[in-house]
């Protein structure tokens, strides 16, 4: 009897031992991890090296010409013109923006209604957006054109679906199928996010493993964020700054823990009401904040939608979206030289 409790009791030891071994081993993992960076800056500096630095003046430069304010020696400086640039925290180097403009195809792969990137056979629809990306690198050749696939990993639905929320969440398959096309043209990847009766605090974080990918960004789309019970497509939705500022965060989140280069997030705007408390938003070292123009319509009516709900309220960046289909039929279809003469002009470009 004596025998095997003083058996149990060193087993025991034994199991407790390895536990603490091994969770003291995870710790030094991740001190490691965590003073990687000061170690290879000392490596650099014993080598008479420099990690790279971020390039404040050229930074700003590139935002006094995205800025593009009208404005002559002679002429008086409107309280509109003082907008642009906006001032706000620099980025953390490998930032996309503003030295590169992304151009990207919209849309999801189970249908052809939503969009270019679900219209077409994958060599046919890359072809078309390689020549667009040709096209843009032609009429500005001194910002390098990042090519992008823009999926709607979160759909709104008309049904309400098992759980109420009047949304479809894309199965991992069709995510990873998109990640393979933009892999074929060095290209970038945005999930797009309709939360329908859902929210943003709860879809976002469902996509963090792709999030953890350095090449995939987010977009998060106010018209199919539902309130009061509407429907999805009955009413024009809306977000608020708080909304934008949680998926902002949880960015940030996931570049710090990972490591990786600052994030993009798109924010779609065509209506006053979509996006509420807009000055409040708060870009950040690790994620680059982008207001798109998602209108459909005339040339006239599209400008003056970007006047009126993307130029008047500043965040950081601007986006223009171009409809293949429903700009063509009440008007001819913006070429990039025209929308280079915007103020501020658009760094990113999406096509539906």
């Amino acid at each position: 009897m004596l025998k095997n409790r003083i058996f149990w009791i060193i087993l025991g030891l034994s199991v407790l031992c390895g536990v603490l071994l091994y969770v003291q081993n995870q710790r030094q993992k991740q001190l490691v991890a965590k003073n990687i960076r000061g170690l290879v800056e000392s490596a650099l500096k014993t080598d008479g090296l420099k990690m790279p630095a971020f390039d404040i003046a050229a930074y700003d430069k590139k935002l006094l010409e995205i800025a593009n304010n009208p404005v002559t020696p002679s002429s008086t400086t409107s309280t509109l013109q003082t907008l642009w640039p906006v001032k706000t925290a620099y980025p953390n180097v490998g930032a996309i923006l503003p030295f590169n403009r992304v151009v990207a195809y919209y849309g999801n792969l189970l249908s052809r209604g939503m969009g270019i990137l679900g219209e077409y056979p994958e060599d046919v629809m890359l072809k078309k957006l390689n020549n667009e990306v040709s096209n843009w690198q032609a009429a500005d050749p001194a910002t390098p054109v990042v090519p992008a696939l823009h999926y709607i990993s979160v759909v709104a639905q008309a049904g309400p679906g098992r759980d109420g929320k009047y949304r479809a969440r894309m199965p991992d398959k069709e995510i990873e199928k998109v990640l393979a096309m933009a892999k074929k043209i060095n290209g970038i990847v945005f999930l797009d996010v309709q939360v329908g009766l859902s929210n943003v605090q709860i879809e976002v974080p469902l996509l963090e493993k792709y999030l953890k990918l350095p090449n995939v960004h987010l977009g998060i789309d106010p018209e199919f964020a539902m309130h009061n019970g509407n429907r999805p497509g009955t009413v024009i939705g809306t977000l608020d700054a708080a909304d934008v500022n949680f998926a902002a965060n949880y960015l940030a989140d996931v570049v710090r823990k990972n490591n990786l280069p600052p994030k993009i997030l798109i924010i779609h705007r065509f209506t006053q009401p979509m996006l509420t408390n807009a000055r409040k938003i708060t870009p950040l070292p690790e994620v680059q904040i982008v207001i798109q123009m998602d209108g459909f319509g005339s040339q006239g009516a599209k400008l003056n939608t970007y006047k009126q709900y993307i130029y008047k309220e500043p965040v950081q960046f601007t986006g223009f979206k171009i409809f293949y289909k429903n700009d063509s039929v009440r008007g001819s279809i913006f070429e990039p030289k025209q929308l280079l003469k915007l103020n501020p002009i658009p760094v990113y470009i999406q096509y539906q």
